[in-house]
């Protein structure tokens, strides 16, 4: 029983808070923080409507430099999370996409749990040293790193950023303003 206290892995509603990174991340609220969940609704509910988003009309060339730099700035302000859900997206692509990266993920994960197994049976010491949670998620990947090296996680890594940097910069310096946010812009003090 007090093996289950301390599993990461547990979703009973009875942890207490602090118990575990999954209990952190998913649980209700008032139970131990619900970091993810609440993340994720709040994302949510600042999506702008998608047809706003992808409107052609409203696309142009900038006149000059600073008035890009101006659409980038307060694009990016507006459209924050619909560039979070076209980057999560874009991860989602390529992990599904990628076979071997499915793999590695999967030997990742199963290497944190076999790991995460044998410290519940008996305190997990190496060296001389009790390993924590973070030592142990270190293992696992340390354990499961030829395996992403072999998938080419690095280069998804890379694709990743620079298909994010290409899709959103190009929308976020394209996108014209909103006729509030170029009010705003005209009326500031110099």
């Amino acid at each position: 029983m007090d093996g289950k206290v301390s599993d990461p892995f547990s979703s009973e509603a009875e942890q207490l808070p602090g118990a575990g990174i999954m209990g952190k991340l998913w649980l209700p609220r008032g139970l131990s923080g619900n970091v993810m969940k609440d993340w994720i609704d709040r994302r949510r509910k600042a999506i702008r409507p998608w047809a706003t988003f992808v409107d052609q009309r409203k696309f142009s060339k900038p006149r000059n430099f600073g008035e890009m730099c101006q659409r980038v700035v307060k694009n990016m302000d507006t459209f924050y999370s619909n560039y979070t859900f076209i980057f999560l997206g874009l991860i989602l692509y390529c992990i599904i996409s990628s076979p071997m990266l499915l793999i590695a993920l999967g030997v990742f994960a199963g290497a944190f749990y076999i790991i995460h197994l044998k410290t519940l049976e008996k305190k997990l010491v190496v060296f001389g040293r009790e390993l924590t949670q973070g030592h142990q998620l270190g293992l696992a990947g340390g354990v499961s790193f030829p395996v992403f090296w072999l998938a080419g996680a690095g280069a998804a890594v890379f694709w990743i950023l620079g298909a994010t940097i290409a899709v959103i910069g190009s929308h976020a310096a394209f996108r014209e303003l909103e006729s509030s946010d170029l009010e705003e812009l005209l009326m500031e003090p110099v």
